[in-house]
């Protein structure tokens, strides 16, 4: 019996042994093709027939152009929440056929859900006889199934892992026939039809393969699965192995396990270990290997992302059968208190969100590189984290994170609210765990994946459920750590999780003055374990037109050109680019006054924005300072915004930005360091220049040390402005010397007395027959709107910008996205300003009326002009002149006049520059209007009203609906 059984091993080793490598048939290129609507492919067998079409893979339907023509009966996966665009007949010419423009999202060339059938002949070699044969498909969307010849194989259905399939009992050599029907409906797979890992709303919900496709031919006897579990304190390495034999016999061999570093200046080669393995016939067989990496190991963090290659080799008398390698970094993370460790150095995640974004495929990008070029964006952006909304990257994400030193956040691939609902026995409860499993399997040994999230903002029975799936996690597997789904900040708190992403304790106190000395210790107060702030921002800008020429794939920005067209028929085209940098400068001053709050707070955990480039979804979501494609619109340099968004951020704590000259300038300066380490013998210098560049004071401090943490105190100083006798911006900057590390803002400072002016102007708050008389007769007028503006009353104006956007919202304030002010104009002889809105004009821009100049003579351009939303495109006004008959006038709808208190010195200051200005020679408006043009915006509304023809909302304004029960 003995005798057999070891000539069965030897008959075994020496088929294994002729077959050292794993062969590769790569399946890319053409395949024959055939869509499938009314899904009858399967009962009339079209396996066992040649498909009429083709298409290449890797790629999608779409890509192919493959698919059915865009309608308005195109069914959607995606919610609309605003369904005004099939009503308003404003927008009748954008439903016409041949020229659809849906402003909800992008519009690909062709769309398809549902089964597409894809069919190629391939050719087993004889040298394959007896092996172990894998199809390997990575990123399928979303169900595929698979025959080979007239055989079915099976069905997978992951949005996460490659689909792979065992063919061995399939294929022998010579020809065979390889049928695929994928399916990308979602009414099986029930992750909510705006989960970012199909809806349209992001990358579409695409048909096709977009990763590796190859036939992989192993021995019979190989290794399954590695898992990496590195321990810093110990400088070894647990190395957990799957040995899998379906050879049908018992077998013996060797495992070497090694590692070295590849990406440091220094190699690090780890010498490698050895065990003996016995596998059992038809099964598995687990082993833990203990690495010790020695004290030259090199850790993984963000400042030097140190990798390490792992090979596991399965060997016989010298011979390699089967070898399997994978990337890991040693590196551990966990919590403290409300601290997130790494490395035992306490961590800050400055992060961004990832919501599928890819305008020229509508699919993630497959190659490192790619990847790489995003990671080394938000670097450069002082961002260290991104969060994945709702979907998980394909390897490369992860591989090109490894490199650069980055955080991730994979998430399962759900959003569980809009249809599904966790913890109540729907499909989402077992898929999550699967789904999780495999990302964990899959990508598990890559130090960048630090933490997992089951979803984005949920519904149904969740806490119970959340619990579960965080402790189920935590007990599994240690390598990152776990929170239960990203959510806002009126969702129930789940007390299991290792650290909280949620809103609530975020955004900005801007319905008050300015200042820079609050933070949010009061808000993360109640909560133990880390606080990361959850989408921070959504600050939107005006759309940037220039993009449009940039979608070159399969995706055309339709969005854009309707906006673009209803911005012409306001007869506003020329403002555009206007438009786009006065408001983008208010966003990057909105992004820099939340993120400096938050850096403020010691107890803080980090946040993510939403986003650092722009969502093209949900309404068309303008939200970040990049575009879609990750590239800058022109109004913010990376280094301009990691001055206040960085390892390290001098921070100045003021009372207020607006003084006069009887105040004192009271600065405390402090610092967030999260640095590799303290700093050390650092001197901070503080400067204030006026608009000219002439430092008017200065002062340093030299600190001992600065350990890490946010908002540290360094020094502080006063400085009295009696010196300034007129108006004037300076420009405070704290920097460290000898570092990149700089941060400044400005601080306007005005007269303590305002002269009167004695001039000829008229002021009334009320437009009447007195006021007609005075303008008939040649005078000069100065009309106070304020309150008493009926044509425009609609649009409510804020001083922080568009919310996301105002069609997902439906209307909900603030509509205004910033100031477009004419700075150079005479009016601001006296008031120093911008051509955007700044700090100072919170004073006169909040909750101010605004006037719709919608029957003004086209041109008309008012001299402060309120930024509508690009849905409406009203050209609004704030303050404007005009020549009206003989007389000549300025409206303000900000209440200005001759007796504001000394508690608004820019609305002083603003009322004294402008009677300045009508009383010199320079106030000669060049626009004409007429009395009766100025009384309609007292007395008629709108003609453009917002119509939402739905009573249906997002889930943000249905507090009352119990979606977060």
């Amino acid at each position: 019996m003995h005798i057999y059984r070891s000539l069965a091993l030897v008959a075994l080793f020496l088929v294994m042994a002729s077959f050292t490598e794993d062969p590769v048939i790569a399946l890319k290129g053409t395949w024959s093709f055939q869509t499938d609507p009314e899904n009858k492919g399967i009962k009339e067998q079209w396996f066992s027939r040649k498909l009429n079409d083709q298409v290449k893979l890797p790629g999608s339907m779409a890509e192919n152009l493959k698919g059915d023509d865009i309608t308005l009966a195109t069914k959607w996966t995606g919610s609309i929440y605003d369904s005004s665009f099939y009503f308003n007949p404003r927008l009748a010419k954008y439903r016409q056929p041949g020229n659809i423009h849906f402003p909800f999202w992008l519009t690909p060339a062709k769309h398809y859900v549902g089964a597409a059938w894809y069919q190629r002949e391939v050719n087993i070699p004889a040298s394959w006889k007896g092996k172990r044969i894998v199809l390997h498909l990575e990123r399928a969307h979303i169900q595929t199934r698979i025959w080979v010849d007239d055989k079915e194989v099976g069905t997978q259905n992951s949005l996460v892992a490659p689909h792979e399939y065992d063919l061995s009992a399939y294929m022998t050599p010579g020809a065979h026939r390889i049928t695929m029907r994928i399916d990308n409906h979602i009414d099986e797979i029930k992750v909510g039809p705006d989960s970012h890992s199909v809806t349209d709303h992001t990358q579409g919900n695409w048909n096709g393969i977009i990763g590796k496709m190859q036939l992989l031919a192993t021995e019979k006897v190989y290794i399954e699965t590695v898992a990496v579990h590195p321990d810093i304190k110990q400088k070894e390495a647990q190395v957990k192995l799957r040995i899998r034999n379906a050879s049908g016999q018992a077998f013996q061999s060797q495992l070497i396990v090694k590692a070295n570093s590849f990406n440091t200046k220094t190699s690090h080669v780890v010498a490698p270990v050895q065990v003996a393995v016995n596998a059992p016939a038809n099964n598995t067989a687990d082993i833990t290997v203990t690495l010790p990496m020695g004290d030259n190991v090199q850790l993984w963090d963000e400042f030097t992302p140190a990798i390490y290659k792992l090979t596991a080799s399965l060997t016989n008398n010298g011979r390699t059968l089967s070898e399997k390698q994978t990337d890991f970094g040693m590196r551990q993370i966990n919590i403290q208190g409300k601290a997130m460790m790494l490395n035992d150095r306490r961590i800050f995640l400055r992060g961004t969100v990832h919501n599928c974004e890819f305008p020229l495929t509508g699919y993630p990008a497959m190659d490192v590189q790619a990847w790489t070029n995003v990671m080394k964006t938000i670097k450069a952006h002082g961002l260290n984290h991104m969060r994945f909304h709702s979907w998980c990257p394909p390897e490369a994400a992860f591989e090109a994170a490894d490199r650069e030193g980055v955080y991730l956040q994979p998430e399962g691939p759900s959003w569980p609210n809009h249809g599904p609902k966790i913890g109540l026995g729907q499909f989402i409860d077992s898929f999550l765990y699967a789904e999780t499993r495999r990302i964990v399997e899959a990508y598990g040994n890559h130090p960048s994946f630090c933490m997992l999230s089951a979803g984005n903002e949920p519904a149904g029975n969740q806490v119970p459920y959340l619990n579960a799936f965080v402790d189920y996690w935590k007990a599994r597997d240690d390598r990152r750590v776990y929170t239960g789904m990203s959510v806002g900040g009126s969702w129930p708190v789940v007390p299991n999780a290792q650290f909280q992403v949620r809103g609530g304790v975020r955004g900005l106190a801007w319905d008050a003055r300015p200042e820079s000395r609050a933070d949010f210790s009061a808000g993360i107060a109640k909560f133990d374990v880390p606080f990361v702030a959850h989408e921070i921002g959504q600050y939107c800008v005006f759309p940037d037109f220039t993009e449009i020429k940039k979608y070159t794939g399969v995706y055309r920005a339709k969005n854009f050109e309707l906006f673009r067209q209803d911005l012409a028929d306001h007869g506003m085209a020329a403002y555009a680019k206007d438009f786009l940098k006065a408001s983008g400068k208010l966003q990057v001053l909105a992004y820099k006054t939340e993120i400096e709050k938050m850096l403020r707070t010691p107890d803080y955990g980090g946040f993510q924005m939403l986003g650092l480039q722009d969502f093209p979804g949900q309404g068309t979501a303008l939200v970040g300072v990049l575009n879609a494609f990750w590239q800058p619109k022109g109004y913010v340099t990376p280094q301009q915004f990691s001055r206040f968004c960085n390892t390290v951020v001098p921070l100045a704590k003021l009372d207020k930005f607006v003084y006069t000259s009887n105040d004192t300038l009271a600065v405390d300066v402090a610092v967030a360091n999260w640095s590799a380490k303290p700093l050390t013998a650092s001197v901070f210098t503080w400067t204030i220049k006026d608009g000219r560049g002439q430092i008017l004071q200065q002062g340093s401090w030299q600190p001992a040390s600065i350990e890490l943490g946010n908002g540290i105190p360094v020094g502080s100083f006063a400085w009295p402005l009696a010196q300034i006798k007129t108006p004037t911006r300076l420009t405070l900057e704290v920097a460290i010397k000898n570092t990149p590390y700089a941060n400044d803002w400005d601080i306007w400072v005005y007269p303590a007395t305002v002269p009167k002016v004695a001039i000829d102007v008229y002021y009334t708050a009320e437009w009447n027959d007195k006021t007609k008389a005075v303008l008939d007769k040649g005078g000069k007028v100065f009309f106070n709107a304020a309150g008493k503006v009926v044509k425009g009353k609609e649009v409510a104006m804020y001083f922080q910008p568009v919310f996301w956007n105002t069609s997902w919202f439906q209307m909900k304030p603030p509509h205004v996205t910033g100031l477009l002010i004419q700075d150079k104009h005479k009016a601001f002889a006296n008031f120093p300003t911008d051509y955007h809105s700044d700090l100072q004009w919170w004073e006169i821009a909040q909750k101010s009326q605004v006037m719709n100049l919608e029957d003004f003579p086209a041109g008309f351009n008012p001299i402060v002009r309120p930024i509508d939303t690009w849905f409406l495109n009203r050209p609004l006004g704030l303050i404007f002149e005009a020549q009206v008959g003989k007389g000549k006038l300025v409206v303000c709808s900000a209440d200005l006049h001759d007796a504001l208190p000394a508690e608004k010195p820019v609305a002083r200051q603003l009322y004294h520059s402008l009677m300045k200005y009508m009383a010199s020679a320079d106030f000669k408006p060049a626009g004409n209007v007429s009395y009766e043009l100025v009384n309609d915006l007292l007395v008629s509304p709108s003609k453009i009203q917002f119509n939402k023809y739905t009573r249906d909302s997002p889930d943000e304004l249905k507090p009352n609906s119990g979606q977060k029960k």
